[in-house]
């Protein structure tokens, strides 16, 4: 019996390996084995376009050679405003609108699915509709713009000045259904009787709002936070179709700066430097997030 038992045993075992065969095989040959090579990659000096021949190593030269790369450097600080400045103005709109459609709005399901539209369509077609918005002469934004009086409007994707913000307004514009819909999904597990014990002790709403609606979300808050801070940094669509880095790198970016080393520079082993450069960004600016996240949630 008992080695009937181990038989069964091994056989259900089997059968669950085999099941989740073709996920591993996919996540190893797709996932792991390409961060693994890149990982090699960055001692490496390489052009593809050689063959495993063309590999030399160079040992930490990609790393020394980040420091005289005004490019990298110029797409770092590009990413960073455009994370400090997009960031915020979206949790705070999709907080505004979040708390408009939970307490003010009928048809509730019509309006969130079409805030949250733009989150889930195409970035390129998305970036498309917004070049032709931006056009300086016949976009309807600057048409907009004239028909209230202003006889000079922005250039826009044309001005070094306005092209980095007119990236950060269209990425507002797409994430803010994104933070909406999930702080539509923590306003829903706050305890209703918070309000009406405020309401009985006279709080405006404002006051609920910054004493109730804002701590009692904060796992939410932080939860937006890090999501938009990787995609803010991974940022590579609307540049790439909007402005290729232009004008004068106002809109360079390090995710574009990656893509432009590997495929049309050919220098994979620099390409895959920056990449971890990224990488190791991305990671910090999280572990600080959970860090302060533990250490916020103690207040309430």
């Amino acid at each position: 019996m008992k080695q009937l038992w181990h038989k069964a045993k091994f056989k259900e075992q089997m059968a669950g390996y085999l099941f989740i065969l073709p996920n591993m095989s996919g996540y190893l040959l797709f996932v792991f084995f390409p961060i693994v090579f890149s990982l090699f990659l960055v001692f490496v000096d390489w052009d593809y376009l050689k063959g495993f021949e063309g590999i030399r190593w160079v040992g930490f030269g990609n790393f020394q050679e980040l420091g005289d790369d005004t490019k990298f450097l110029k797409s770092l600080l590009n990413n960073t405003i455009f994370t400090i400045v997009s960031v915020p103005v979206s949790m705070l709109l999709g907080l505004l609108l979040a708390v408009v459609l939970n307490k003010y709005v009928f048809f509730k399901q019509l309006f969130r699915t079409l805030i949250f539209l733009p989150y889930v369509s195409s970035l390129v077609a998305v970036s498309v509709i917004w070049s032709i918005m931006y056009n300086a002469q016949e976009g309807p934004i600057n048409e907009f713009l004239r028909s209230i009086g202003v006889s000079n409007p922005p250039g826009w994707l044309s001005s070094p000045q306005y092209a980095l913000i007119a990236i950060i307004l269209m990425s507002v514009w797409v994430t803010i259904g994104y933070a909406m819909v999930i702080y539509l999904a923590g306003l829903q597990g706050i305890p209703k009787d918070l309000y009406e014990a405020a309401e009985i002790d006279g709080a405006s709403k404002l006051r609920q709002l910054a004493q109730i609606t804002v701590p009692m979300l904060t796992p939410t808050t932080f939860l937006i936070v890090i999501t938009l801070v990787i995609w803010s940094f991974q940022v590579f669509g609307p540049v790439a179709v909007m402005t290729q880095g232009g004008p004068i790198d106002s809109t360079y970016v390090l995710a574009y700066h990656i893509y432009l080393l590997a495929f049309r520079f050919y220098k994979m082993g620099y390409a895959a430097t920056v990449s971890w450069i990224l990488f190791t960004v991305i990671f910090i600016v999280t572990m600080v997030q959970w860090q302060l996240q533990k250490r916020w949630q103690h207040y309430f």
